[in-house]
């Protein structure tokens, strides 16, 4: 059993196998099962994920009409132009969105680790296949390695925006989503480590300030901003760039942050974003309620 981001990366290293490797075997310890229903019951959330990219990528709507087909016109954008950060990460950020916008939608995802959340370790997996061309069981792995850091990360602080704001969220789901990367082009564990402390680095004290309380504005695009970030740390820790603080030390950073963050910047919608002038007047709007 690991508990720390240090203990994952020591084991790894210690019997020469890959981040997701240990997870799986943690898995098969804790849960009593075989390596076969470990991956069976994995390859579901894989399933679920990609339907749900598909289902964005053919166009939602929220109820609120708040969200919904930005997925579709980063696509078309895509085909009509040269996107200036490049189409890798903006067919991730397409796909990121579109996941959120699928769950404003209600339609079914997978919550990495959070509905909130659940853009980016999907959005990025789809977007770097097209360039890494993973076998299916590659792709369960990746799952695996960012659930290992989702582990650790919500042993030791919390994944929630109620609990320690939107850094615990979408924070947490880019750095996972950045370690996962790291492993599936071919990276050490340590570099996995050094891209999820990198990318958790540049989220750290991002608040949760929902509009309306409802999981849409501006949590959609934070999810295009966490895949982003992903990517971009990912490349760094692969060239060979190292955190100066390390990962466990981040995310005990991040546990204080939160912490520290007034209840009304943790998913009450009552400060931030949703306390602006048209913030207020679209939850007026949606509610018919005076604020």
């Amino acid at each position: 059993m690991f508990r720390t981001a240090a203990e994952l990366v020591e084991m790894a290293e210690k019997d020469n196998i890959a981040i997701s490797e240990v997870m799986i075997r943690q898995e098969m310890e804790v849960k009593d099962k075989t390596r076969e229903e470990i991956f069976a019951e994995m390859e579901k959330n894989l399933q679920v994920m990609e339907n749900a990219i598909e289902e964005a990528l053919e166009g939602v709507e929220s109820v609120t009409g708040l969200t919904g087909g930005d997925a579709v016109l980063i696509q078309n954008y895509m085909r009509e132009k040269t996107p200036l950060s490049g189409n890798l990460l903006m067919d991730a950020v397409s796909k990121a969105m579109g996941t959120n916008e699928v769950n404003a939608a209600m339609g079914t995802i997978c919550a990495t680790p959070t509905a909130g959340s659940a853009g980016c370790v999907p959005g990025t997996l789809f977007a770097v296949k097209n360039q890494l061309n993973p076998t299916r069981e590659q792709m369960i792995r990746y799952l695996f390695t960012a659930g290992a850091f989702g582990f650790v990360t919500a042993n030791n602080a919390f994944i929630s925006g109620a609990a320690g704001g939107c850094q615990a969220e979408v924070g947490s789901a880019g750095a996972m989503a950045s370690a996962a990367i790291v492993e599936m082009a071919g990276g050490t564990p340590q570099q996995s480590a050094d891209a999820f402390a990198i990318t958790l680095k540049n989220m750290l004290g991002l608040v949760c300030d929902p509009v309306a309380g409802l999981v849409e504005v501006p949590c959609v695009k934070r999810n295009a901003a966490g895949s982003s970030l992903a990517i971009v740390s990912a490349d760094m820790a692969l060239a060979g760039v190292k955190s100066r603080i390390p990962c466990d030390e981040v995310i005990g950073a991040m546990y204080r942050i939160g912490k520290q963050m007034p209840t009304s910047l943790r998913e009450t919608g009552e400060g931030g974003l949703a306390d602006t002038p048209t913030g207020r007047l679209l939850k007026e709007k949606i509610f018919g309620m005076s604020v």
